[in-house]
């Protein structure tokens, strides 16, 4: 199949097709004589799996060495079971941070009543007092 035909089996987009290949977690395909890429049913299986890992959180480095664990079944899975624990505990630091984020977003909201002029606005003032400013996360 091409990789229109792969894309749309998976509801997907064809460059995350070609990036999914560039960072080594789908096989390179064959190409055809007319220079088109070629995938097979094992293309759709490692992608599918690529994508349900993506869908759960998974990061690619751990998309990746779960996908060294198939490739290598004959190993205990206790190595896979650390990971996904590792995974979880993740998880809850960051409900932990986002049930942070949310008190102290309510906390602001709650300091105004939409009263006044935005010149005296207490949501402005209170985000613009916030100590611990990061601006490295769109980077």
């Amino acid at each position: 199949m091409r990789i229109g035909q792969l894309a749309d089996l998976l509801g997907i987009q064809t460059q995350t097709i070609r990036f999914y290949e560039k960072k080594g977690l789908l096989p390179l395909p064959a190409r055809s004589y007319n220079g088109y890429r070629v995938y097979t049913e094992k293309h759709y299986k490692r992608l599918k799996f690529v994508c349900s890992c993506r869908a759960i959180g998974l990061s690619l480095s751990e998309t990746r060495r779960l996908q060294d664990y198939q490739d290598n079944p004959h190993q205990p899975c206790s190595a896979v079971n650390t990971l996904i624990d590792e995974h979880i505990m993740h998880i809850r630091s960051q409900i932990t941070s986002l049930q942070d984020l949310e008190k102290q977003l309510t906390s602001i909201r709650t300091s105004c009543t939409g009263q006044s002029k935005v010149i005296a606005c207490t949501i402005l003032n209170k985000i613009d007092e916030i100590e611990s400013v990061s601006c490295n996360r769109d980077v």
